[in-house]
């Protein structure tokens, strides 16, 4: 039986977005990569943990190229709000200079880690780099950097469930939820 409702630690959370409306957003998205990278010579897919994992295993079940696959771990959040201050926890061990790379996000919000990372890709030369993000939080937003590939643009709400956590909880979701208090 579907949860329609969850707790975790102190705060409760209802179905947002069910896991149909995602995996539609997410075969949309797939498509988009498909016809842009189609010709492209074995992408690199750079998913950024923990939070992308779910998003990044459908979504590459959706690829019809060859490409590589590689993960780093970063982090800003704690509780329900991001810290702005970014950490490079695990680093790229890829040489990624001449190559193209599509970053692969949960959720994009305020841009931070996006714009640490990419300025960070960018020292490694790459022919291109591109973002792709299951979530996108348009008025959050404070950044410069494209997001290329957007699967589904929400407002400023706090959701958990698939790969998205509060506080390490909540990630094994196949919906996805909102805060309720």
């Amino acid at each position: 039986m579907k949860e329609n409702v969850i707790k975790l630690h102190d705060k409760k959370f209802k179905v947002m977005i069910p896991a149909a409306k995602i995996e539609e957003a997410v075969a949309a998205v797939a498509a988009k990569i498909n016809e842009d990278y189609r010709e492209k010579r074995n992408p690199l897919f750079l998913g950024v943990l923990n939070g992308s994992f779910m998003f990044m295993s459908d979504l590459l079940k959706k690829i019809d190229f060859n490409c590589e696959i590689s993960f780093v771990k970063l982090s800003s959040y704690c509780g329900t709000s991001s810290s702005g201050d970014v950490k490079c926890l695990i680093g790229l061990g890829n040489n990624i200079e001449g190559r193209d790379v599509i970053i692969v996000e949960d959720i994009v919000d305020t841009g931070a880690s996006i714009e640490h990372m990419v300025e960070e890709l960018k020292t490694k030369k790459p022919a291109s780099i591109r973002v792709c993000t299951l979530f996108f939080k348009p008025k959050a937003y404070q950044r410069q950097i494209p997001i290329d590939y957007p699967a589904m643009h929400i407002g400023n709400e706090f959701i958990v469930g698939y790969g998205l956590d509060y506080d390490q909880l909540g990630r094994n979701y196949k919906d996805v939820y909102v805060v309720t208090e």
